[in-house]
């Protein structure tokens, strides 16, 4: 419904004020300590509920009542596993998340909560609403946008040509949102939205880390599944959702894949390596699991840091894209006086780079320097690129920079996403390129739409119809955003190609403004 939030509350971003810098980051540093620490994590105690076959095992199904009710187990503790469980929880049911990793390691920093996603958390959880809310920077209040990386000449010179730093699409991320009654887009800290939802979302002690699935079988219809784990653990719930990342282990089993399409799991959640020998490790293991799990290599390997750093453009700017040829480079405002920054360049999978010497300490600071160079004779193309990329990387300490290759997959619309008491939700069941920010967002719907639709369930003959609803519903939505985002991700790499062509390349950057607003509109729903 429209008017639901106050003007105040929705779009002001608070003065980054001496105080509040250190309040941003002190408050990520706080979780992130508790994160290392496994607070809030389970530590067995031989009665868990999920231990419990006789509760579930009941020929015939059982009736689900409050005093009963569905007893769900989450394959994974990222923020989709979290919001799955959270919003399970809501519902009244019993929930256990198996983490597959030792620790929590998030990757890539900060995390923008678009308005959809607010909205969903809003409905499953006010309490988190409210923290996440109090807790992140408002990102809707300035220009977001496309900005041509280095100076560029138009064909022939039929045309006006681009300097490096001019901007190509402008667009306007609050006013799709309060047309549809959201509120504005918010970024925060993963270490502070997983804190968030393990303190106010869900029971203490439910999340159990170093609990890899090994396999699950069904038990009958209605009559629960056995969850075997690696270290030989056995479990019993009535439903088993995977929200356990790209390389899913319940969708290898779901969709009867390759042993390989799972392969060997980072040890951080959130698919982030704990340091770099396993990122090297996981740059070639993730080219042999691509091919087992049938996901797609985008095409590009990405750097990425958050510098604490005050952006020369921080009052006009929340986010840009610097293009380039074969590369760009994505910022955006991280909050506390920080930019998060994101160095995509096109290359074959499995790249990695030189280990740090004496007599070079910085390799991947080095090469990005040499990528994005600002001074002549600038990259290897010769192309000499806007000061802005510059100054971030110049901000950022070597140690802080992280490499991972992008997959991303097809739309697993006739495959499904669920099976049985079995279903699937997040990246396990839609990867996607990171250019329109909703990998996490989607996750987040996908989680209120399962348990509105596990909330209908009586009988425990009713879960699997349950589960093909929520497939139903979520698979249109999931895929033409999925689609966009790889579409997007691929025309922003050769957009200084089309934009050197008279008369199309100016129709082509009319149609992209003239589009966002429609896009945009499309993603800031209040349903899904």
């Amino acid at each position: 419904m429209k008017g639901n939030f106050k003007l105040h509350s929705t779009v002001l971003r608070e003065p980054e004020t001496a105080a509040r810098v250190d309040t941003v980051r002190k408050r990520c540093l706080d979780a992130s300590l508790d994160a290392a620490k496994a607070k809030g994590c389970a530590v067995d105690t031989g009665d868990e509920w999920w231990r419990d076959e006789s509760a579930v095992n009941v020929p015939g199904g059982r009736s689900i009542t409050a005093s009963d009710p569905l007893r769900v187990i989450v394959a994974g503790g990222g923020v989709a596993g979290l919001v799955a469980a959270a919003a399970c929880h809501s519902q009244g049911m019993k929930v256990a998340i198996f983490e597959q990793a030792s620790q929590y390691a998030p990757y890539g920093g900060p995390i923008q909560i678009q308005s959809n996603a607010l909205r969903a958390i809003e409905q499953i959880n006010k309490r988190c609403y409210d923290e996440l809310r109090a807790a992140g920077t408002v990102t809707a209040d300035r220009v977001s946008g496309l900005k041509i990386g280095y100076e560029k000449g138009v064909f022939m010179g039929l045309g006006p040509g681009y300097k490096r730093g001019d901007w190509l699409v402008r667009f306007d991320t609050l006013q799709p949102a309060l047309d549809a009654g959201l509120p504005a887009t918010v970024v925060v800290d993963r270490p502070v939205i997983q804190q968030i939802l393990l303190n106010h979302g869900v029971p203490e002690n439910t999340v159990r880390i170093k609990s890899r699935i090994k396999y699950y079988e069904e038990l009958g219809e209605g009559q629960g599944i056995k969850v075997v784990l690696e270290d030989g653990n056995v479990a019993f719930c009535d439903v088993l959702v995977g929200a356990d990342g790209i390389w899913s282990s319940v969708r290898k089993q779901l969709h009867g894949l390759d042993s390989g399409a799972d392969g060997a799991a980072a040890s951080g959640a959130a698919g982030g390596a704990l340091d770099e020998k396993e990122a090297r490790r996981m740059a070639k293991d993730s080219i042999l699991m691509a091919s087992g799990a049938n996901r797609r290599y985008s095409g590009f390997t990405c750097y990425a840091a958050l510098c604490e750093h005050k952006a020369s453009n921080i009052e006009e700017v929340s986010y840009q894209i610097l293009l380039g040829k074969d590369k760009y480079f994505v910022s955006t405002d991280g909050g506390g006086e920080r930019q998060q920054w994101f160095a995509l360049i096109r290359e074959p999978a499995g790249g990695v780079d030189e280990e740090a010497t004496p007599e070079n300490p910085e390799p991947k600071l080095k090469r990005l320097l040499n990528e994005f160079n600002n001074e002549k004779p600038g990259d290897a193309n010769g192309d000499v690129w806007d000061d802005f990329a510059h100054e971030l990387l110049r901000a950022t300490p070597e140690e802080n920079i992280k490499r991972r290759d992008l997959y991303d997959g097809q739309p697993l619309i006739t495959q499904g996403w669920t099976k049985g008491q079995v279903a699937i939700c997040g990246d396990a069941a839609h990867p996607m390129m990171p250019n329109l920010g909703q990998g996490g967002c989607q996750a987040t719907e996908d989680g209120f739409r399962l348990s509105q639709e596990l909330a209908t369930v009586t009988s425990t003959k009713d879960i699997s119809p349950a589960l093909q609803t929520y497939f139903n519903k979520r698979i249109g939505r999931t895929t033409l955003i999925q689609t966009a985002a790889q579409l997007g991700s691929d025309l922003l790499v050769d957009f200084d190609k089309m934009m050197t062509i008279p008369l199309v390349g100016p129709f082509f950057l009319f149609m992209t403004q003239v589009s966002m607003p429609f896009i945009l509109r499309f993603l800031y729903t209040a349903s899904f």
